[in-house]
C-alpha cells in the first residue's frame, strides 16, 4: 500500500463515499491524509448511514460537516442527505456550497435550513452537471443571470416551486437531458392548474405523484417518458418522434396525447390504467419497431371492449417481449384469438390473472400456439392466504393443465410467480 500513488489512494477513498468511513480510512498514515486533502473527489453525509448523526446537536453536526469539507480540495461530488434532523442554520450550509462550487460536478442536497437558502444562486454558472434537490423551496428563477450551462440531470423531490419557476428553470439549463419530478408542491398563479415545460435537449423525464389539470411538454429530443401515480386531466407531448420508451403506471388521465410521431417506440409499458383500447392502439399503431409491449392490470373504459391480439401481431412484427394481464371475458377470447396470426419473434411471454378459470387456461394455450419461437413463459397469479377447498381444487386443475400443455413445448422455460 505504501507504494500506491497518492492519486490512486484518493480514488480509493472516494469510492468509500460515506464521510465517516473516509475520515477513518484517512487516519491510516500521512500519505492517506494527504490523499484526503488533495485528491478526494466524492464525499457523502447521510443521516441514514450512521445513527450518531441523530444523536448530535445541530451545532455540533454543523461543525463536523464544516471541518470535514474544509479539509478537502477539489470535491467533484458532494452528497448531504439529512432526513429527520433539525433544521440547519443557513450560514454554514452556504459556506459548504460556496467552498465547493468551483469544482463541484454533482450535488445531492436534502437539508432543511433556517432561513431558506436559494440553491440556484449558490450553484449557478459553475461546472455542476447533476443536481438532486429534496425538501426545499425554489423561488424567483431569473433567466437573465441564473444559468446552469453544464447541468445534464435535475431531480426535484418534495420541492416547493411554482409552475412558472419550473418552466423558467428548464430554460436556464440548455444541456439538460434527465428530469425527475416527484411529489412537487406546485404553487399556481392561475386558477387553472396547468404547467408548460419546454426543452430542446431533454431526453428522459420521470413524473411521479403530481396532480394537475394539464401538463404540456414540448421536447423534440425526448426518448423516455415515465408517468407514475399522477392525476391529470390532460397530458400532451409535443415532440419530433424521438420517443422510444413509454411507461404509464397507476395514472388517472382523461386525455393523453403523445403525438403522431411514434414510429421509434421500442417499449410500451402500461399498468393499473384505465384505457380506451381503440384510441390507445391508434396512438401507438405506427410503432413498427416496438419490441416490448406490457398491458398489466389495465381496465377498459368500455366494458365491451377487447384487445385485438391479431392487430397487435400485424402492427408490431418485431415484438419480442409480450406481457398481458387484464380481465378476460368470453368475448375477449373469441374475438382476440380469431385468425391464423403468429408472433414470430416473441421469445418471452408473460401472462397474468386474478381469478383462475378455464377461460384463462384456454387463453394461455391459444397464445402459446401463436408463439413458435418462444423461449420463456411466466405466469403471474394471486393466491389468497386462506384458500377454500374449491380454490385449492381449481389451482390443482390449472397446474395439471399447464403440466400437460408444456409437454408439447419442452423447449420453453416456465416460471410461476404467485402473490
Amino acid at each position: 500500500m505504501e507504494y500506491l500513488p497518492v492519486e490512486v489512494i484518493g480514488n480509493i477513498l472516494s469510492r468509500l463515499g460515506a464521510a465517516r468511513d473516509v475520515v477513518v480510512a484517512s487516519a491510516t498514515c500521512r500519505k492517506w491524509r494527504e490523499a484526503w486533502r488533495n485528491h478526494l473527489h466524492t464525499l457523502a453525509f447521510n443521516s441514514n448511514d450512521w445513527s450518531v448523526y441523530h444523536e448530535l446537536t445541530r451545532s455540533r453536526l454543523e461543525i463536523i460537516i464544516t471541518q470535514t469539507i474544509f479539509q478537502t480540495s477539489g470535491l467533484e461530488c458532494l452528497s448531504i442527505i439529512m432526513d429527520n434532523v433539525d433544521e440547519f442554520s443557513a450560514s454554514p450550509v452556504i459556506a459548504w456550497l460556496m467552498y465547493t462550487r468551483e469544482t463541484l460536478r454533482q450535488l445531492h442536497f436534502n437539508v432543511k435550513t433556517t432561513p431558506i437558502i436559494n440553491i440556484l444562486e449558490k450553484c449557478g454558472r459553475q461546472k455542476l452537471e447533476v443536481l438532486t434537490l429534496a425538501h426545499n423551496t425554489v423561488t424567483g428563477v431569473e433567466p437573465s443571470y441564473q444559468k446552469f450551462p453544464c447541468l445534464r440531470s435535475l431531480s426535484l423531490s418534495h420541492v416547493g416551486i411554482s409552475a412558472l419557476d419550473l418552466s423558467l428553470l428548464l430554460t436556464i439549463c440548455p444541456k439538460i437531458e434527465i428530469l425527475n419530478l416527484v411529489s412537487l408542491d406546485i404553487v399556481m398563479s392561475d386558477p387553472q392548474a396547468t404547467m408548460e415545460l419546454s426543452s430542446n435537449s431533454l431526453s428522459d423525464i420521470y413524473v411521479e405523484a403530481i396532480n394537475l389539470d394539464k401538463i404540456t411538454l414540448e421536447a423534440d429530443s425526448l426518448e423516455k417518458l415515465h408517468l407514475k401515480d399522477c392525476t391529470l386531466e390532460v397530458f400532451e407531448l409535443v415532440s419530433k418522434g424521438a420517443l422510444r420508451f413509454l411507461k404509464i403506471d397507476d395514472v388517472s388521465v382523461i386525455h393523453l396525447d403523445i403525438g403522431e410521431s411514434t414510429e421509434n417506440l421500442d417499449t410500451v409499458d402500461v399498468s393499473n390504467f384505465t384505457i380506451m383500447w381503440s384510441k390507445f392502439h391508434h396512438m401507438i399503431s405506427k410503432s413498427s419497431k416496438l419490441r416490448r409491449l406490457r398491458l398489466w392490470g389495465v381496465v377498459f373504459d368500455d366494458e365491451d371492449e377487447v384487445v385485438d391480439i391479431e392487430t397487435i401481431s400485424s402492427c408490431f412484427p418485431q415484438l419480442s417481449h409480450l406481457s398481458l394481464n387484464y380481465e378476460l371475458r368470453d368475448a375477449a377470447l373469441q374475438y382476440g384469438m380469431q385468425g391464423s396470426f403468429q408472433f414470430e419473434n416473441v421469445a418471452v411471454l408473460e401472462l397474468g390473472w386474478t381469478v383462475i378459470n378455464d377461460l384463462f387456461s384456454h387463453w394461455v394455450a391459444g397464445l402459446l400456439e401463436r408463439c413458435p419461437n418462444l423461449r420463456k413463459l411466466v405466469i403471474y397469479g394471486v393466491v389468497s392466504e386462506t384458500k377454500t377447498h374449491d380454490e385449492c381444487h381449481i389451482l390443482a386443475n390449472f397446474t395439471s393443465f399447464i403440466v400437460r400443455l408444456m409437454r408439447k413445448y419442452l423447449h420453453v422455460e416456465v416460471q410461476f410467480e404467485y402473490e
